[in-house]
């Protein structure tokens, strides 16, 4: 599983084509409601669940897939960008994993996602 308490990894720009590396992992009925991606590593919201991305090794061929279903979730915490603090944060609280946090660089739709996890977590 990937290691969450390293912010380095995480630090995400929206990018809609990132969405079509987890693209065999989908359900049937299950869709893409947004992605992020940082250098190689990447995240997917989707209807149903969070798939982390983290691409390993200098070729980048092996990939750690972790998959974080909503209905797992039992709290949540945005934190949006500001005048002169530009990023954002997702922390979430899943049961049986802990906590999952997330940083977005630039303009992210952090009230979106928001609405994500509502939708299908609650």
């Amino acid at each position: 599983m990937i290691d969450f308490s390293n912010k380095s990894v995480f630090k995400l720009k929206q990018n809609s084509d990132f969405a079509e590396k987890v693209a065999p992992l989908l359900l049937d009925g299950e869709e893409v409601l947004d992605s992020f991606k940082s250098m190689r590593d990447g995240v997917v919201f989707t209807s149903k669940r969070i798939i982390a991305l983290n691409v390993q090794g200098l070729t980048g061929s092996k990939k750690d897939f972790t998959s974080l279903p909503y209905k797992n979730i039992v709290a949540w915490s945005v934190e949006t960008s500001g005048t002169f603090d530009i990023d954002s944060e997702l922390e979430m609280y899943f049961s049986e994993v802990g906590k999952v946090r997330f940083e977005f660089s630039g303009k992210s739709r952090l009230v979106d996602i928001s609405h994500y996890i509502a939708r299908y977590a609650l």
